[in-house]
This record gives structure tokens, C-alpha cells and sequence, in this order.
């Protein structure tokens, strides 16, 4: 079971998007191809493969996913998501949502 990193356990409050079709395929900063698909994010500070669990402030759904690439620093914490990871967390049709973001430690 993932749990929160030790002295993160209440993360940072920010916003989710998702990843425009338009980057399917594409290579991401860590080197894998985007497929909307699996669970994983975009953000602009945490390491590559870190797992982070996110949760929709509106509906208290979660996700875990996997940190493989990076986008650009924003004036609030942000995270932007696989399409999968949208549909998990029930924003699609809206595109963006009020998100918990908890960067997890390790498996146990």
C-alpha cells in the first residue's frame, strides 16, 4: 500500500488538467510515449517516477500516478493528468479540478 511521504501527509491543494489528445504519442520527458491510457502526470517539480496520489477536492475521488514528464511552473501547485487519470477523478467533461496532490512512499 502507497501512504503519503513523512511531513507531506496533507500535500498541496491545486489544480488538475489533462492531457489534450494531440500528445498521444508524443515522448515525454522521461523518455516513454504518452498514451492517455495509463495512469500518469505531468509536473513541473517532482521527480520523474515519483508516485502521487491526487484526489478531487469535489467528489473525494483519487488516483495514484506515476510523475513522466514535466510542464511548465504555474503560481499555484498543478498537476496535469493522463486522460484515464481524468476519467478516474470525474473531471473530464469540465477539464480542470480542484485537486489534493500527495507524493507517495514507495510500496509496502
Amino acid at each position: 500500500q502507497n501512504r503519503p511521504v513523512p511531513g507531506e501527509k496533507t500535500g498541496k491543494e491545486g489544480i488538475a488538467t489533462y492531457y489534450a489528445k494531440k500528445y498521444t504519442g508524443k515522448r515525454t520527458a522521461s523518455g516513454s510515449r504518452y498514451c492517455p491510457k495509463k495512469l500518469t502526470a505531468a509536473h513541473p517539480s517532482l521527480h520523474l517516477g515519483t508516485k502521487v496520489k491526487v484526489t478531487n477536492l469535489a467528489n473525494k475521488k483519487d488516483v495514484h500516478v506515476t510523475v513522466n514528464d514535466r510542464c511548465r511552473k504555474r503560481s499555484v501547485p498543478f498537476i496535469d493528468l493522463s486522460r484515464a487519470a481524468a476519467e478516474k477523478l470525474g473531471f473530464v467533461r469540465k477539464g480542470t479540478a480542484n485537486v489534493l496532490i500527495q507524493p507517495l512512499d514507495g510500496e509496502s
